[in-house]
């Protein structure tokens, strides 16, 4: 276990801390003012660990085998884990768009990994770090939104339709980085299916 680790592993835990005071916020005596705040420090808590575990592994050459294999699963589950969450009230976003996210990142992470098996690695894209970039935006943004909302100032029908058009358009740039991350490694997937064939 690395020090980076320990920030993949923050990250993985603030994730269901995120939902549950989303969902329970009285329990914990927290307002529906005061909500947006505490889910704006838990989400800022999330994007900070997943900039500084990467950091640190790189600057204490401490880049492992299982910090390779958890970065990722802790980037889609804490990011599909926040959108999973606005799909509750207030926000009510529309499950599709949780599943747009869900799908691609099994569907990249199951190439990776068979790659992997198989001996070649996919390279990470930039369009992948654009769309983590915009995703975390597009969290913030609808949290900020909350903020009016908890005051009166923002109907609950206007949030809901501001976080849709607003996860809407991460959610396209998310089904491009996708399919982009499938092209440019098209010659490893097609090696991958020749291997199959000839098995």
């Amino acid at each position: 276990m690395s020090i980076a680790n320990y920030f993949t592993f923050v990250r993985i835990l603030i994730s269901p801390i995120f939902l549950l005071i989303y969902l329970e916020h009285d329990a914990f005596n927290i307002s529906d003012v005061m909500l947006p705040y505490f889910l704006l420090a838990l989400l800022g808590i999330s994007e900070l660990s997943d900039a500084f575990d990467g950091y640190l592994a790189r600057k204490y050459d401490q880049v492992t085998d299982l910090g390779k294999v958890l970065d990722p699963m802790a980037d889609s589950i804490s990011r599909i884990s926040v959108f999973l969450t606005f799909t509750l009230d207030p926000v009510k976003l529309p499950m599709i768009l949780v599943f747009i996210f869900l799908y691609r990142d099994s569907v990249i992470s199951t190439l990776r990994t068979i790659c992997a098996l198989k001996g070649f690695a996919l390279a990470a894209r930039t369009s992948g770090k654009i769309k983590a970039i915009i995703q975390a935006i597009a969290a913030f943004i609808v949290l900020i939104l909350m903020i009016p909302h908890s005051l009166g100032h923002l109907s609950t029908s206007s949030l809901h339709l501001a976080g849709t058009i607003i996860i809407s358009a991460a959610a396209l740039y998310t089904i491009y980085s996708g399919i982009e991350y499938i092209y440019a490694n098209r010659k490893y997937i097609s090696r991958l299916l020749r291997t199959k064939n000839n098995r």
